[in-house]
C-alpha cells in the first residue's frame, strides 16, 4: 500500500447508472451500470482527472458533463456517505483515502449529465415569466450538475443569442445589503408579456412537460379518507427538479423559476440544502422578499446566493437573482441538518399521519433518517408532528368553537343524531366553557334495536392540547362483531361522570329493559349501575364485571398466577357443579383469596351464574377493540375526533350492511359465526350416545365420548351442560337429542342471529356530512375550551394510564443477552 501511496492509487470507477445513499450506506446501481478501474496518480489535478475519466469511460465531451462523488467512509461504526469532487483539494483528499483509512481501492460514483438544455417546448403548466437582458449567473463547475448558465437567450425570432456573459456575473455580486430593499426596481429580470421559455434542467427531451418548475397543488384529500399509493404521495413532496435523487445530481435553481407561494419557494430551498448537504442563512424575508446566501460565505467565499420577489398582484414568488452551485465544503459530516427543521417535517409527514393518526415520534425519525439521512431530535420530530396535526386537522382551542356548527350540520344531513352539552357559564358575556359532550348517531341508535341486550362500557384517555375521558358503549352484534352505540367526552372518570353518561344513554338513546352492562370495576360505575333514580338497577337491568379486569384486580392483591389461572375457570365454567370444584381449589390454596371473592356476588362474574343474561361475553374487549380503533384519533382536536367517529362508523355500517345483504342473497338463515358454531357442535354428535325417557316431555339422556353424562328437557330449552342457556344455540348434546327425535335443531336458536335481524341491525344509513362553508349558522353562546383542561407544559404528554399485569403478555418471554439469561 505503501508504494501506491508515492506512485498511483487504484480507483474503480461506475458510470451508467445511479447513485444511491441510504442512512448508512452508499452505492451505485443501474441496470446498464459500467465499472472501469483506473490508476490514478497521487498528484492528479482535478481537471487531468476529468480528462481520464472521459478518456477511459469514451464519454462524449462536448454534449455531456461529469458529476464525481466517491465513497466516502465515516469514523463512527460501517458506514458510508457520498463525498462530492468538484476541484483539486477534493482529488488530494479522496487520493489520500487510501493512507488515513482502511479502504484499499476508491470508489468513484460519475453521474453524467446533458449540457445543453432543450428550449424548443414550453412546460407544461408553468406560468409565462421570461427571464431577458441578464440572467445573472455564474459559469458551469464540475461535480456541481448543471449550470443555468447553459440557458441562453431567446430572441424575438427565436434564436439563440449566447450564453449569459461576465457583466451578468458581476451584478450579481452586489452588496446584498440593496437586495435586502424591498422597492429594488425588478425590470429587466422578469416579464409576464415575453414569450415563455423552457427553464427545466431535466436531459430527458421526452419528459419536458413533467419537469415544469411550478407545481399547481391538488387540492388535499379529504380529512380521514384512506391515502392510496403512499409512497408516492410522499415522494411528491415540492422540488424545483424532477428527479428524487440524493446530491447535486438533483440540479440548481433557475433565474424566472415560478413558486406557488413563499411557503413553497422555503421549502424547495430548504430540500435543496439538505440534499447538497449545505447550509444558508435568510438575509431578508417579507412578504414581498426572500434573500438567501450561503452559511459559509465569509469563511470559504462561496458564492451561493437567491433573491426572490413576489409577482405583483399574486402570492407567486418569483427567482430574478440566482448564483449556483455551493462550492464550500463541510469539514465534517453532522447528523442534523439547520434546515431540516419542524415546518418541513411537518409537510413531509402530513401523507403519512393522515394515513395513519397512530404514527409514532421514532417512526417519524426513521422516515426522515430514510428520506434525507439526518438523525433529527425527538422534540423536532415532535414538534412536526403537533404542527401537520394542526395543519391538517385545525387548531385545538378554535375546534371548540367550532363544536356547534359541526352538530348542526350532522343534524341537518343525519337527522335523528343525539347532542347533549354540558357548559358553564363564565363572566365573559355570551361565552361558555365546555365541560362535557355526549352524542349518538340515529343509525346506532336504531340498529341497537334489532341485535342481543348486551352493552359494554369503558373510558380512555384523550391526548393532545387537552385532557379528558372519551367514554365509550359499545355493543355485540349477532355476528359477534362491535357495534358502537354512544360517546362522550368528559373532564374525567367519577361517579359524577358516569351517572350522567348512563343517564343520557337511557333517556336520549334507548329504553330497553334487560340490557346487560359489562363493565369493569371503577366506583363511578359500579355507584351509577346501583343507584335506582338512574334508570340501571335491577331488575330492569342486569350488571356485570369483566373477567380481565376481576382477574387483574385478584393478581394485584394476591401476586400469585396458579390462584389467577384458577379463578379464570370458575368464571368460564358454564356449570356450578365445575365452579364449585375451582372455588374449592383456590380456598385450599389460600382462603383470604377465597373470602375476597364471595364478597362479589357470584352473578356478577362467572358464567354459570349468568343466567344468560351476558350471552357468553366475559369481558370488555369490544370496547378496548373499539379504543384501539380510535388511539391516533385521540390526540386530534375534538372536532375532527368527532367527524372520525362518523366516518369510521359509516365504514362499520357500508361494510357489514353488504355483508348482510349477500347472506340474504345466498338465503343464508344465520350469521357466519352462529353457523361455524353449530357447525362444530353438529361434529360432535357423532360419539354421543342417546336415550330417550319421556317423548312428551322430550326428556333425554346422552353421554359424551368422554363418558358424560348430561340430561336435557327439549321442551324446556334446557341442558345440564348450561351452554344452551348461556349462548343462546343449542349445544351439542341437545342437537344429537333433536337428531334422534328428528326434530329441527335450528328452531332452538334464538332470533337475535338470524340473517334477517343481522341485516336490520346495520341496514340505516349515514349521509354525506354538507361542506363547512354550507354548514348551518350557530346564534348561540361561544363555547370555549377549559383552562383546566390544558396540559401544562410542552413535550410528549405524561401518560395516565396506570400500567397492571394486564399489560404484559403471558407466555412471551423477554429478550435477554447472553450476559443477562
Amino acid at each position: 500500500m505503501s508504494i501506491m501511496s508515492v506512485s498511483t492509487t487504484p480507483v474503480i470507477c461506475y458510470y451508467n447508472g445511479q447513485m444511491l445513499r441510504t442512512k448508512t450506506y452508499v452505492t451505485y446501481e443501474g441496470r446498464k451500470a459500467v465499472i472501469a478501474p483506473m490508476d490514478i496518480p497521487v498528484e492528479c489535478m482535478f481537471e487531468e482527472l476529468i480528462d481520464m475519466i472521459y478518456s477511459r469511460t469514451s464519454i462524449d465531451k462536448r454534449r455531456f458533463k461529469l458529476l464525481l462523488n466517491c465513497k466516502y467512509p465515516l469514523r463512527s461504526g460501517n458506514r458510508f456517505q457520498p463525498f462530492p469532487i468538484w476541484d483539486d483539494s477534493s482529488v488530494r483528499r479522496m487520493l489520500n483515502m487510501v493512507n488515513t483509512t482502511t479502504i484499499e481501492e476508491i470508489e468513484l460514483f460519475i453521474e453524467v449529465v446533458r449540457v445543453k438544455a432543450q428550449l424548443n417546448q414550453s412546460v407544461g403548466g408553468h406560468v409565462d415569466l421570461f427571464v431577458h437582458n441578464n440572467y445573472n449567473v455564474a459559469h458551469f463547475e464540475y461535480g456541481c450538475g448543471p449550470s443555468i448558465s447553459l440557458v441562453p437567450d431567446i430572441g424575438p425570432n427565436g434564436d439563440d443569442e449566447g450564453y449569459a456573459d461576465e457583466e451578468a456575473d458581476d451584478e450579481v455580486d452586489e452588496d446584498v445589503d440593496d437586495e435586502c430593499n424591498e422597492d429594488a426596481d425588478v425590470e429587466g429580470y422578469v416579464s409576464a408579456q415575453a414569450p415563455s421559455c423552457d427553464v427545466s434542467n431535466h436531459p430527458n427531451d421526452e419528459t419536458l412537460d413533467d419537469s415544469s418548475p411550478v407545481n399547481y397543488h391538488l387540492p388535499p384529500t379529504p380529512q380521514f379518507e384512506h391515502v392510496e399509493n403512499l409512497d408516492n404521495v410522499v415522494a411528491s413532496c415540492w422540488t424545483p427538479w424532477v428527479q428524487h435523487t440524493t446530491g447535486y445530481s438533483s440540479g440548481e435553481f433557475v433565474i424566472g423559476q415560478v413558486f406557488n407561494s413563499k411557503f413553497d419557494l422555503q421549502d424547495a430551498t430548504k430540500i435543496y440544502s439538505i440534499k447538497a448537504h449545505q447550509e444558508f442563512i435568510v438575509v431578508a424575508s417579507s412578504k414581498k422578499l426572500l434573500v438567501l446566501r450561503c452559511k459559509k460565505a465569509e469563511e470559504y467565499h462561496c458564492p451561493w446566493k437567491l433573491r426572490a420577489m413576489v409577482v405583483k398582484d399574486t402570492s407567486l414568488f418569483v427567482i430574478n437573482k440566482y448564483i449556483g452551485p455551493h462550492t464550500c465544503v463541510n469539514p465534517c459530516l453532522n447528523r442534523d441538518h439547520h434546515q431540516l427543521d419542524s415546518n418541513l417535517v411537518a409537510t413531509h409527514i402530513k401523507a403519512l399521519l393522515k394515513a395513519q393518526f397512530t404514527l409514532t415520534t421514532a417512526a417519524i425519525q426513521a422516515s426522515v433518517m430514510e428520506k434525507w439521512g439526518y438523525q433529527i431530535s425527538y422534540k423536532k420530530a415532535l414538534d412536526g408532528k403537533h404542527k401537520a396535526i394542526r395543519q391538517l386537522f385545525g387548531d385545538f382551542s378554535q375546534s371548540y368553537t367550532e363544536l356547534p356548527r359541526l352538530f348542526l350540520a350532522i343534524e341537518q344531513s343525519n337527522p335523528g343524531c343525539v347532542v347533549v352539552w354540558k357548559t358553564c357559564e363564565i363572566n365573559m358575556p355570551n361565552t361558555e366553557v365546555f365541560q362535557r359532550l355526549f352524542w349518538s348517531f340515529k343509525p346506532s341508535i336504531e340498529g341497537f334495536e334489532h341485535y342481543r341486550p348486551i352493552m359494554s362500557v369503558d373510558g380512555t384517555h384523550l391526548y393532545g392540547k387537552y385532557k379528558g375521558k372519551l367514554l365509550i358503549a359499545m355493543g355485540c352484534d349477532e355476528n359477534n362483531q362491535l357495534f358502537p352505540l354512544t360517546f362522550a367526552i368528559t373532564e374525567g372518570e367519577n361517579t359524577d361522570s358516569w351517572g350522567w353518561f348512563l343517564v343520557c344513554i337511557r333517556n336520549r338513546v334507548t329504553q330497553r329493559t334487560g340490557i346487560c352492562v359489562i363493565s369493569d370495576r371503577h366506583l363511578g360505575i359500579m355507584a351509577a349501575m346501583s343507584d335506582p333514580h338512574l334508570g340501571w338497577a335491577a331488575p330492569s337491568t342486569y350488571h356485570r364485571i369483566c373477567m380481565r379486569h376481576l382477574a387483574s384486580n385478584f393478581m394485584t392483591r394476591f401476586k400469585d398466577k396458579i390462584l389467577k389461572n384458577l379463578v379464570c375457570r370458575a368464571a368460564l365454567a358454564t356449570t356450578e357443579r365445575k365452579f364449585n370444584q375451582h372455588m374449592n381449589t383456590i380456598g385450599r390454596i389460600n382462603s383470604e383469596a377465597l373470602e375476597w371473592l364471595e364478597v362479589i356476588p357470584s352473578q356478577l362474574w362467572a358464567l354459570s351464574h349468568d343466567g344468560g343474561r351476558r350471552y357468553g361475553l366475559m369481558i370488555t374487549n369490544i370496547t378496548k377493540v373499539f379504543n384501539s380503533v380510535l388511539k391516533g384519533a385521540r390526540s386530534l382536536p375534538i372536532t375532527s375526533l368527532i367527524q372520525l367517529t362518523f366516518f369510521r362508523l359509516n365504514g362499520y355500517f357500508v361494510a357489514r350492511r353488504e355483508l348482510g345483504a349477500n347472506i340474504l342473497a345466498y338465503v343464508e338463515q344465520f350469521t357466519p359465526y352462529v353457523d361455524a358454531q353449530l357447525q362444530g357442535c353438529v361434529l360432535k354428535v357423532g360419539s354421543m350416545e342417546i336415550v330417550l325417557y319421556d317423548h312428551v316431555k322430550g326428556l333425554f339422556h346422552v353421554k359424551s365420548r368422554r363418558g358424560r353424562t348430561h340430561r336435557l328437557n327439549l321442551h324446556e330449552k334446557n341442558c345440564t351442560c348450561g351452554k344452551t342457556l348461556i349462548y343462546g344455540f343449542p349445544c351439542s348434546h341437545m342437537i344429537a337429542a333433536c337428531q334422534h327425535w328428528c326434530v329441527d335443531f335450528r328452531l332452538f336458536v334464538e332470533g337475535y342471529y338470524i340473517t334477517r335481524s343481522y341485516y336490520d341491525t346495520w341496514a340505516s344509513l349515514f349521509h354525506p356530512i354538507f361542506n363547512e362553508d354550507e354548514w348551518p349558522l350557530y346564534n348561540g353562546p361561544t363555547i370555549v375550551a377549559p383552562d383546566s383542561m390544558q396540559r401544562l407544559g410542552s413535550g410528549r404528554p405524561i401518560s395516565t394510564q396506570l400500567h397492571n399485569e394486564m399489560d404484559v403478555r403471558e407466555g412471551i418471554t423477554s429478550i435477554t443477552c447472553g450476559l443477562c439469561k
